[in-house]
């Protein structure tokens, strides 16, 4: 599997405040762009598979409700998440 404990973890410890901060805005943010950049090689080699397109769509939005909660809460922290992950916004 892509996605295990030790790899949640190390994701979490890296953009959230600890290794078991799970519910914070940047580590659900970071957890949701790591997802979107597997599902995105995905499609691109299985590009009639539209269920997993329609999943990758899913996620999109809430990664972007996210960091519009986010903008709008600490504009700080928005910036930082973008700058760490590299988002295009």
């Amino acid at each position: 599997m892509y996605l295990d404990k030790t790899t949640k973890a190390e994701i979490f410890g890296q953009y959230g405040q600890s290794a078991t901060d799970t519910g914070s805005a940047e580590s659900q943010i970071a957890l949701f762009t790591y997802r979107i950049k597997h599902l995105t090689e995905h499609v691109k080699k299985h590009h009639k598979d539209f269920v997993t397109t329609r999943s990758l769509t899913m996620l999109v939005g809430k990664r972007r409700a996210l960091l519009k909660y986010l903008k709008e809460r600490d504009i700080e922290r928005y910036r930082a998440i973008v700058k760490k992950l590299g988002l295009r916004k």
